[in-house]
C-alpha cells in the first residue's frame, strides 16, 4: 500500500474523522473474545466507564514515512505491566479527551503537549477488566518529536511505521488465557513484541480509517 505524503495524509484524516466511524465492526477484527461472549460488551453503550483517552501520534522518521508511537510499559506497574500501550489515561476532572491525551503524552513520552496537531476523535471502547471507557485521539506532528520517556512508566518507547501496521502479515493469533479462558487472541507482531487488547483494537479501527483514505 502506498501511503501518502504526511501533511497530505493528515488533511484526508481530519474529513475522514469528523463522519461516521468503523466502531465496533472494525474493533472486533483484534478483539480478544470467546465465541460465547457478546461483543457489545466492548461499547460504551450504557456504562458508566470511567473516562479515558490515549493518544495516535502519526509523525515522520527520518525516511519521511509516516510513523506512531507506542510504550512499554513497566512490569513493576500495578495495571497491565509489561504490556504495549499507546500513551494514555484517565481524564481528568474539567479535561477533554483531547487535552487528557496530549497531558498524557508529555507524562509519559515528554511530548509537547502544544505541538501536536489534533485530527480528530475514534471510537470510544470499555475495556471490561478495568471499567474505562476509552477515547483514542488522533493527532500528527510535521517532524519526529524528542521523545523523554517516564523511566516510572515506560520500559520501552517503541515507534512503528505505519505501513508495517498496514500489512496484513503484521496481524497474527497466539494462545492467551484471558477472563479465565484459554484461547487464540489476535495481535500485532510488532518487532519482538506482540501489541493485543485494547491497544490492538483502537489501532484495528484507525487503520480502517487509514485503508478509507488511501484507496487501500
Amino acid at each position: 500500500m502506498t501511503l501518502a505524503p504526511l501533511p497530505a495524509l493528515a488533511e484526508r484524516l481530519v474529513r475522514r474523522l469528523a463522519e461516521p466511524l468503523p466502531g465496533l465492526a472494525a474493533h472486533l477484527w483484534m478483539a480478544p473474545l470467546r465465541r460465547t461472549e457478546d461483543p457489545r460488551m466492548l461499547t460504551v453503550d450504557g456504562k458508566s466507564g470511567r473516562p479515558a483517552a490515549t493518544l495516535v501520534l502519526l509523525y515522520p522518521l527520518a525516511d519521511e514515512a509516516p510513523a506512531l508511537v507506542l510504550t512499554q510499559r513497566q512490569p513493576s506497574l500495578r495495571s497491565h505491566s509489561g504490556q504495549i500501550s499507546l500513551p494514555g489515561g484517565r481524564i481528568d476532572p474539567g479535561e477533554t479527551p483531547e487535552e487528557a491525551a496530549l497531558r498524557e503524552g508529555y507524562e509519559e513520552v515528554g511530548l509537547d503537549p502544544d505541538a501536536p496537531r489534533v485530527l480528530g476523535r475514534l471510537s470510544p471502547l470499555y475495556i471490561p477488566p478495568s471499567g474505562f471507557a476509552v477515547t483514542p485521539i488522533v493527532a500528527a506532528m510535521g517532524e519526529r518529536p524528542p521523545f523523554t520517556p517516564h523511566e516510572a512508566e515506560v520500559a520501552a518507547l517503541i515507534e512503528v511505521p505505519l505501513a508495517t501496521l498496514l500489512d496484513p502479515a503484521t496481524r497474527r493469533l497466539a494462545e492467551r488465557v484471558v477472563r479465565g479462558g484459554r484461547f487464540e487472541v489476535p495481535h500485532f507482531a510488532v518487532g519482538e513484541h506482540e501489541v493485543w487488547g485494547a491497544t490492538a483494537m483502537m489501532l484495528a479501527e484507525f487503520l480502517a480509517v487509514v485503508r478509507e483514505v488511501v484507496g487501500g
